[in-house]
């Protein structure tokens, strides 16, 4: 998912950032994959894809980001499905070994695919990131309480206080 998050705020053209947009950013990525990724420990040392992968592995994120929007929101189809599993092969063949970020985002995505629990995966209310919900009672709204959740409770307390103080 973190790969597929990397556009962040996806659903606003006029403040979208593409965080792989530059080379240097691709190549900064799985080191800090390496430490923060919710899969780090499935993967271990991750290096970044090949340069000539680059293309399959960005076409990969995005249909990764198609179909799990689709599929939280109920409108998954065959077609999606089928372009996300295009997009795997060809990463995959194009991948730089094992642990290359192209193999490992191609392998997560995979297991995303089969996970048991689908309806798990929500999409932040906040940013719009793809998330997976993994509280008790599946009521989890947002992709990170310290950032979306506190923004979200603070301008919630914000408006309150002022219908409060209104005449």
């Amino acid at each position: 998912m973190d790969v597929a998050n990397s556009v962040v705020l996806r659903h606003d053209q006029t403040r979208r950032t593409d965080r792989f947009e530059a080379a240097s950013q691709l190549e900064g990525f799985p080191p800090a994959a390496a430490k923060f990724c919710a899969e780090r420990a499935l993967f271990g040392d991750i290096i970044g894809p090949a340069p000539r992968n680059r293309l399959n592995f960005l076409e990969l994120r995005e249909a990764t980001d198609r179909y799990f929007r689709a599929r939280v929101s109920g409108d998954s189809d065959d077609q999606l499905l089928a372009d996300l599993l295009d997009a795997l092969a060809r990463t995959l063949r194009g991948a730089n070994g094992t642990n290359g970020l192209d193999a490992a985002t191609a392998h997560s995505v995979l297991r995303l695919i089969a996970m048991p629990d689908p309806e798990r995966m929500k999409i932040c209310r906040n940013c719009g990131w793809l998330f997976i919900d993994r509280s008790k009672n599946r009521s989890r709204a947002w992709c990170d309480m310290a950032v979306c959740g506190n923004r979200a409770k603070a301008s919630r307390h914000y408006r309150r206080r002022k219908e409060e103080e209104a005449p």
